[in-house]
């Protein structure tokens, strides 16, 4: 079965000559890395098609500030053999919510990491300003699977030392889109967008590229973790502990844990063809963040299935049993 599961893998990364030769993607990655562990699953994703040259990790940012989040993506980040990717967390006004399984706690009393506290990492805002001043105009893709705190902090941008444009001059100059997961398509209430509804409805109302929802009905469908704790070939893995640790703890994981943030992740860097159709709109979110759809307006994208279910899950699957690569 785990041999199927990798075959399948690499006839999905030759989907197209054209895919392969397709420039890096330089990614932001903002995550709430706590209260679901569906990010560890999208961390990996997002490691496994780095070293596949397929993504230029530019930073991973917290977008919950529970005192181990830095620990947590240094830890996961010095698995995959990047240790020195900044990591940014929110050090203003911000949620901290941690996981109730207590597998960050785990991860860094037994993996190897340099950030101990939350006070050494960068400010979120301004890690995002610092990366993207450097980067060439309209190249960064940012994906977001929590809390959009930091982007609307990061519209609310004053000019500093890193550029002479503010929040959202900087975010039309450099950024070419933002993928989200959140949201329910299309209409409903899902977490990450009614949990900071504030900063939700700022950041939809007032992003200046084009956006691409995952919303909570796609990841729904997806369950993954149990080929990955199933392969004995992988050991001493923080990721393969976490699913191992969180999935018996649920009886409604008993066939994996559903894959929110990581059908955003993988549509950032791969973008949604084949794997998904775009729905073009505007969300709209009300006061207590429930959204809904707006089909005459422009610029917002949900993602509908295309690729059956059962094979984004095998492709999922596959991508997180990558195993680090020895640098």
């Amino acid at each position: 079965m785990i041999k199927i599961y990798f075959v399948i893998a690499c006839l999905l990364y030759s989907i197209s000559s054209i895919a392969q030769q397709q420039k890096s993607v330089s990614i932001i990655f903002d995550s709430d890395m706590g209260p679901d562990y569906d990010d560890v699953g999208a961390i990996t994703i997002l490691h496994a098609l780095a070293d596949s040259g397929q993504v230029n990790i530019l930073a991973t940012i917290a977008s919950t500030k529970y005192p181990q989040v830095a620990a947590v993506l240094d830890v996961l980040n010095t698995y995959f053999g990047r240790p020195d990717i900044p990591i940014g967390v929110p050090k203003g006004k911000a949620l901290s919510i941690g996981a109730f399984q207590k597998w960050p706690e785990i991860i860094i009393a037994k993996y190897p990491h340099d950030l101990k506290l939350n006070d050494d990492a960068s400010d979120a805002v301004t890690l995002y300003r610092s990366i993207l001043s450097k980067q060439p105009d309209n190249s960064v893709t940012i994906v977001t699977i929590g809390f959009f705190t930091n982007l609307a902090n990061l519209l609310n941008s004053r000019p500093d030392q890193f550029s002479k444009f503010n929040g959202k001059d900087l975010i039309k100059r450099k950024v070419k889109k933002l993928v989200c997961m959140g949201g329910h398509f299309p209409q409903g209430k899902e977490f990450n967008i009614h949990t900071d509804a504030a900063a939700s409805r700022q950041v939809v109302d007032q992003w200046n590229t084009p956006i691409i929802f995952s919303g909570v009905e796609i990841g729904n469908k997806i369950y993954s973790g149990l080929p990955l704790i199933q392969n004995e070939a992988i050991q001493n893995s923080p990721v393969k502990d976490v699913y191992s640790i969180c999935i018996l703890m649920a009886d409604e994981d008993q066939n994996g844990r559903r894959s929110w943030d990581q059908t955003a992740t993988l549509v950032a860097i791969k973008g949604a063809s084949p794997y998904y159709d775009l729905q073009e709109g505007k969300m709209i979110i009300a006061e207590d963040g429930s959204n809904t759809w707006d089909l005459k307006g422009r610029g917002h994208f949900y993602l509908k299935e295309k690729m059956s279910v059962d094979d984004v899950s095998r492709y999922i699957n596959a991508l997180m049993q990558h195993k680090p690569i020895k640098k």
